[in-house]
């Protein structure tokens, strides 16, 4: 692997950023009316509920920034590929001596910094609006943010190979995947309030066990996190990697052969 090669990539979609500051607006803009609607959305239920739950409601703050820490990672990877399409600019990094490999790592480091813009922002704001600190679930924030990250990669490459395979007429896919798992992470409540037969399927992605083990953190009569929910979503994630690269490559070099990945640059 060729970090300099990573770097350069790196660079590029920076660049892009910085002659575009719109750009900037869809990092901030949409994370912070989410979290203006959930934060006031809380504030209303704890002005109504009982003391002790009322205290536990802010779980619905720490869910709706950390989500967007699995949205924010797998933007990174699909919408870096997006901007390729867009500018006509797919076929000069594949003819380069840019290896599959080094071009995916440089879209998850961009996916990182991504999220890091839009934490800086939703942690400020919560802190200050809603007395939420994100860094009241102290060390169980490390595995919480990387297996999200890591997750949220896969959906990333996922998105990406769907795209590769039917073009720019399934581009809104490259928004719409985490959304379809959404409602089976638990990401505002209890995985147990899920039909039984479903709740086995919950749990088979990183995301759920990383939902719970922070309402565990945050609930007064828990207060920790169990290693056996930080085990869970580290072999899920690495399954989930395994699966989403494989799908990644079969679909690029299908592509490649059909000579489709020319036709979807200049599109």
């Amino acid at each position: 692997m060729n970090f300099r090669v990573i770097y350069a990539l790196i660079l590029r979609y920076l660049f892009l950023y910085g002659r575009t500051p719109m750009r900037l607006v869809e990092l901030v803009f949409w994370p912070v009316v989410d979290l203006m609607v959930w934060g006031y959305l809380t504030m209303f239920l704890q002005e109504n509920s009982e003391q002790e739950f009322a205290s536990f409601l802010i779980f619905l703050v720490g869910g709706m920034i950390l989500w967007d820490v699995l949205f924010r990672a797998q933007q990174g990877v699909a919408i870096s590929f997006l901007e390729d399409v867009w500018t006509r600019n797919l076929l000069n990094i594949f003819v380069s001596p840019v290896r599959t490999h080094e071009y995916v790592a440089a879209t998850f480091a961009i996916g990182f910094l991504r999220i890091m813009v839009t934490m800086i922002v939703l942690c400020t704001l919560a802190a200050v609006n809603y007395n939420f600190n994100i860094f009241q679930l102290e060390w169980s924030l490390i595995p919480f943010f990387l297996n999200l990250l890591v997750f949220g990669w896969s959906l990333g490459m996922i998105s990406t190979a769907l795209i590769l395979r039917w073009g720019q007429a399934v581009e809104s896919l490259a928004w719409a995947v985490p959304f379809f798992i959404q409602p089976l992470v638990a990401v505002f409540y209890p995985v147990a309030k899920l039909p039984e037969w479903l709740q086995y399927i919950a749990l088979c992605f990183p995301a759920t066990h990383v939902f719970e083990g922070m309402r565990e953190v945050l609930n007064p009569k828990i207060g920790f996190l169990s290693w056996e929910r930080v085990g869970w979503a580290c072999l899920t994630n690495v399954i989930f990697m395994a699966i989403a690269a494989t799908i990644f490559a079969t679909m690029l070099q299908s592509t490649r052969r059909r000579g489709l990945l020319t036709k979807l640059a200049t599109q």
